[in-house]
C-alpha cells in the first residue's frame, strides 16, 4: 500500500473533514499548511453546488481556514466541464444557485426556458414547483438530464432539507423514470475532472473524506488511496456494513499529520 508521506497530490472533501457547523476541525488548517510548506497540490471538493468557489473561500476563511477559490473544486464546475466536453455551446435550463449558473456561463453555456438540450438541476434553498413543472415538460420533450450530485437532503440548523436527489427522484417519477446522469460523488467523474485540474495521477493521489457511501467508493474506483476520517458522518462501527474498505481510518485529519512528509 501506498504511503501518505509519499503522496504527491490530496483531493479532500470540506464538511466533517476540514469544518464541522462552520468551525474547523481541529488539525486542518495544519494539514493545509503543510500541504502549501511541502508543494503539494490538493483540492478541497464538494457536492455542494450553491455556492462559488469564492463563496466557499469566504466561508472558509470565516472558520480559520484560508484556502485559495482555485483549489476548491464544487460539482457545478465538475458538471460545467462535464458538459463542455459533451456539447460545448449547448442549451441549458438550469435550476440552481449562483454556483450553478456562474460555472455554466464561464463555460460558454446559454441558459434557457425555451427548447433547451439539457435539463441540469443542482442545489437550492428555494425549488421551484413552478421551475420543477418546466423540467419535468421539457425532459418529456426530448432534454437530456444531468444532475450535479445525489445527495437526498442537505443540513440546516432546522434539521434535514430536501435536496437534489430528492428533485431528482420526484422529476424521474414524473417523466416515467428518465434517470438523470449525475456527475458529482460518488461518480469517479468528479474526481477524474479534479485530478486534471491539478495535473495529478491517481497512483501518486489521495481522497480524504468522512462518508463511505460518496468519498471512500469514488476513491476507490479511481484508484486513489482512501483516507477515512471519522470527524462527519461515518462511524467506526459502520465501516463493516460496505463490502469495501477505505486504506486508512483515522478520527480526524489531525491525526494524519505525523504520517506526512515533513518540509
Amino acid at each position: 500500500m501506498r504511503e501518505p508521506a509519499e503522496i504527491e497530490c490530496w483531493l479532500t472533501d470540506m464538511d466533517g473533514v476540514l469544518v464541522r457547523e462552520d468551525h474547523e476541525i481541529p488539525g486542518a488548517s495544519d494539514l493545509i499548511q503543510r500541504w502549501v510548506d511541502t508543494s503539494r497540490r490538493f483540492l478541497v471538493l464538494t457536492n455542494n453546488s450553491i455556492f462559488t468557489q469564492r463563496d466557499l473561500a469566504a466561508r472558509l476563511e470565516a472558520t480559520g481556514l484560508t484556502i485559495p477559490e482555485e483549489n476548491i473544486w464544487t460539482s457545478a464546475l465538475a458538471t460545467a466541464g462535464f458538459l463542455a466536453d459533451q456539447h460545448p455551446g449547448a442549451r441549458l435550463f438550469v435550476i440552481g444557485e449562483a454556483g450553478l449558473t456562474t460555472a455554466l456561463h464561464e463555460a460558454g453555456f446559454i441558459l434557457t426556458d425555451s427548447s433547451p438540450d439539457y435539463v441540469v438541476l443542482g442545489e437550492t434553498r428555494n425549488y421551484s414547483f413552478e421551475a420543477i413543472t418546466k423540467a419535468i415538460r421539457f425532459i418529456e420533450a426530448g432534454a437530456r438530464f444531468i444532475c450535479t450530485n445525489p445527495d437526498a437532503t442537505g443540513p440546516s440548523p432546522q434539521g434535514p432539507l430536501p435536496a437534489t436527489g430528492a428533485v431528482a427522484a420526484l422529476i424521474k417519477a414524473a417523466t416515467g423514470g428518465r434517470e438523470p446522469y449525475i456527475v458529482g460523488k460518488p461518480n469517479p467523474m468528479m474526481f477524474r475532472s479534479a485530478l486534471n485540474r491539478i495535473e495529478a495521477h491517481s497512483e501518486t493521489t489521495a481522497m480524504i473524506g468522512d462518508r463511505m457511501d460518496t468519498d471512500m467508493v469514488a476513491g476507490i474506483e479511481a484508484g486513489l488511496l482512501t483516507v477515512l476520517v471519522l470527524s462527519g458522518i461515518t462511524r467506526r462501527e459502520d465501516i463493516d456494513s460496505y463490502p469495501y474498505r477505505p486504506n486508512i481510518v483515522l478520527d480526524s485529519v489531525n491525526d494524519l499529520l505525523p504520517l506526512l512528509s515533513t518540509p
